[in-house]
């Protein structure tokens, strides 16, 4: 059984494709900060911040019911194995999750996968978070 909510789900996918759609930063050193600088990819980036706080913010519970889903959509674990799954991911957790998670290349398309793969519709979720 699922032990977050599709809304904490969809806040990470929100918060992720953010992070995707940034860019290297194209500003030098001496360019005065402007507008355009929540595009580029800055360490300390706000955005990244907030997400790992979330993320962390979570009880233990929610972090491997999000590392499951987040698998389930990588199709490492099948929607019928969602209990084997939570139950692999807090044994098997060595790493922050907010660091494991923010490392997976594609991060919110698995968790959009994976939500979908265990029937939960994501415009659903996600209408609570934009």
């Amino acid at each position: 059984m699922l032990q977050i909510s599709p809304e904490k789900i969809a806040h990470v996918i929100v918060r992720a494709r953010e992070l995707d759609a940034k860019v290297a930063p194209w500003d030098s050193a001496d360019d005065r900060p402007d507008s355009d600088a929540i595009l580029e990819s800055l360490s300390g980036d706000a955005t990244e911040q907030e997400l790992r706080a979330f993320i962390r913010g979570l009880n233990v519970d929610e972090q491997a019911s999000l590392v499951a889903v987040m698998w389930i959509g990588r199709e490492t674990f099948g929607p019928d194995e969602l209990d084997e799954a939570i139950e692999t991911a807090r044994s098997e957790a060595s790493a922050p999750t907010a660091d494991y998670l923010l490392g997976v290349p594609l991060l919110a398309d698995y968790l959009e996968d994976g939500l979908d793969a265990l029937g939960i519709p994501v415009e659903d979720a996600e209408d609570g978070v934009l």
